[in-house]
This record gives structure tokens, C-alpha cells and sequence, in this order.
């Protein structure tokens, strides 16, 4: 029988922990610290971890999995800069995750509806309205926003995010430019759509009032939006960010709000996720009032979307 612990929070999901209990003993650790969680491993013999990275405030490494009797890690997600993939290659303990999923990420557009929010809130002004209103007053001239119609709206990475992003955007006449190098867009002969052609990541800092990304971390995309191109900006631009906080230089975000060149970052992740949050550049400006949303990772976290894919991973079990 398996031994299984989750090292994520899973009670608030109906039906979750009992199809768990159909692969084997489960143990839950939703919200125990790492030094805790690696002696329940020790001492239970676990052989498998079921994790999400939301909610995880440490990684899954060398200093939690060593010398347990770990063999799988079953994440209910995409990305996986949450575990340690080197050691766990090493020590052939098995990975499994929703990458490869299609049939199931399909359905779930709740990271690409967030990105959509994100976008609005900043546009409109929406916290800062609610802030002031919460201590009644009544002025609306302090916050004009921006109506998306006839917005020019970048979307990096046009996987299967980026595509329902750019399908809200239009929905809402916006004008979408695409960059992703290892997407060909054709035209869409069923549909008869014609998408819009691919452009530059130089002309899109140059065009557009806001880009949104949505991209996987890699060597490539690391720290991929830095001073470079902030310093191309030639008007008003808001960024949004529900990929992975190291998609961009959060020091170069922050001083780029602090010259003009980028008017408000929405994002759902920050780099230090899982370390001391007092040290983030981009929370630490936001209470200095710089124009900042920041969600805690809840780009995928519904109660529909989560209920779907914890099925569908446990599943893999």
C-alpha cells in the first residue's frame, strides 16, 4: 500500500481526500514547515508526495527528500521550479505533473482569466477605488482609467494561456500583437479567423499598452523583460505576469515604475516565492503605493479548475 503524503492544502476541495484514500494511507501535511515534513517522512516511511507549488512556502530538494523512501511526487501543475528536478533525476524518483496533459489543461482557463482580471484591475483602478471608497469618499477624477477597446495588448507565449488571453482581449476589441518563436500562426480556415501576425519583443515594448506574459521558466525566458526592453517603452504600459516571477527582473519592474517607463505590473508570482516575502522588490514597492497588484499564486486556484486537475492527477497514482 502506498504511503502518501500531501504537503498542500487539499481540504477545501470535496471528494479530494477521499479518492486519495482509494491509493493508499494518506498522511496530510497541507500546511506543516519543511523541517517537519521531511521528519514525518522519515518516520512514515512515505513513498509518495502529492504538492501543488501555491501554497508550498519551501522546495522539494536534496535537504527534504534525502535518505526518505520517496520514489514519486505527484504536482498538480504545470510548472515545477518547486521541486528540485536534478536530484530527483538522480536519485530516479519519478515526477509527475500536468504538462503533457492536453485533454485536461484545455479546460482549464482559470490562470488566463486572472491575467484578464489582473489587466482590468489596473486599467480601472479597481483597489485603489475600493481603498477609497472604504474610507468614504466619492471622487472619481482621481482615478481615470483605460477602456480595453483599441488597447494594444502584447501576449507573450501563445501556448494554450496565451491563446485564451488574446481570445478575451479581442472579445473586448482589443488590437493583439503575438510573440512566441516556436509558434507558427496560420490562418484559421474553419474558422475563418486570420491572427495576427507574429512581431518583435522590441516592437512590442515600443507598441503596446499593455503585454501580458505567459511563458514556462527556462533558461531562455529567465529574467527575459529586464531594463533593455522597459527602456524602449513610448507610452503608457502595464504589464501582466501569471507565469513565474523569474520571467522578469523585478528590480528593473520596480525602477521601471519608479522613471515612467511602465505605469502598473499585475502579476500573480513573485521570484522568492517560497523564501521570506519581507525581501521582495516587488511586494516592498507596492506598500511604498507604487502602481503594483500582486495575487498570492492563485492564477489556477477555483474551486472547478483545482477539483478537475487534483482528479486527474491523483489519477496518475
Amino acid at each position: 500500500m502506498r504511503k502518501i503524503a500531501v504537503v498542500t492544502p487539499i481540504s477545501h476541495l470535496k471528494g479530494i481526500f477521499e479518492l486519495l484514500l482509494t491509493k493508499g494511507k494518506v498522511f496530510l501535511y497541507e500546511t506543516t514547515p519543511k523541517a517537519s515534513v521531511r521528519k514525518l517522512l522519515l518516520n512514515h516511511s512515505i513513498d509518495t508526495i502529492v504538492c501543488n507549488p501555491n501554497q508550498q512556502t519551501y522546495k522539494i530538494d536534496k535537504a527534504l527528500l534525502e535518505g526518505t523512501k520517496v520514489k514519486t511526487i505527484n504536482s498538480c501543475s504545470t510548472g515545477l521550479n518547486h521541486i528540485d528536478l536534478d536530484y530527483c533525476k538522480e536519485n530516479n524518483i519519478e515526477i509527475q505533473c500536468h504538462k503533457n496533459d492536453y485533454i485536461l489543461i484545455n479546460q482549464l482557463p482559470s490562470t488566463s482569466e486572472l491575467a484578464f482580471g489582473l489587466m482590468l484591475s489596473l486599467l480601472r483602478n479597481i483597489p485603489n477605488c475600493n481603498k477609497h471608497v472604504s474610507n468614504y469618499h466619492w471622487d472619481y477624477t482621481q482615478f481615470m482609467g483605460r477602456q480595453v477597446k483599441d488597447l494594444k495588448v502584447g501576449i507573450i507565449g501563445y501556448g494554450r494561456l496565451g491563446k485564451m488571453m488574446e481570445g478575451y482581449c479581442k472579445a473586448f476589441g482589443a488590437e493583439t500583437f503575438i510573440y512566441d518563436p516556436y509558434v507558427t500562426i496560420t490562418k484559421d480556415i474553419i474558422r475563418g479567423k486570420a491572427y495576427i501576425p507574429q512581431t518583435s519583443l522590441e516592437l512590442m515594448f515600443k507598441e503596446c499598452d499593455v503585454i501580458s506574459l505567459h511563458v514556462h521558466v527556462t533558461d531562455e525566458t529567465k529574467y527575459m523583460i529586464s531594463k533593455d526592453l522597459l527602456g524602449l517603452t513610448q507610452k503608457d504600459l502595464y504589464i501582466i505576469n501569471t507565469s513565474r516571477g523569474e520571467i522578469v527582473n523585478e528590480t528593473d519592474i520596480v525602477d521601471a515604475l519608479n522613471t515612467g517607463k511602465l505605469t502598473g505590473y499585475g502579476t500573480d508570482v513573485i521570484e522568492n516565492e517560497f523564501d521570506d516575502l519581507t525581501k521582495s522588490p516587488i511586494i516592498k514597492a507596492m506598500n511604498e503605493g507604487k502602481n503594483i497588484i500582486v495575487t498570492p499564486h492563485i492564477g489556477g486556484m477555483t474551486i472547478e479548475g483545482q477539483t478537475k486537475a487534483y482528479k486527474w492527477s491523483i489519477d496518475k497514482l
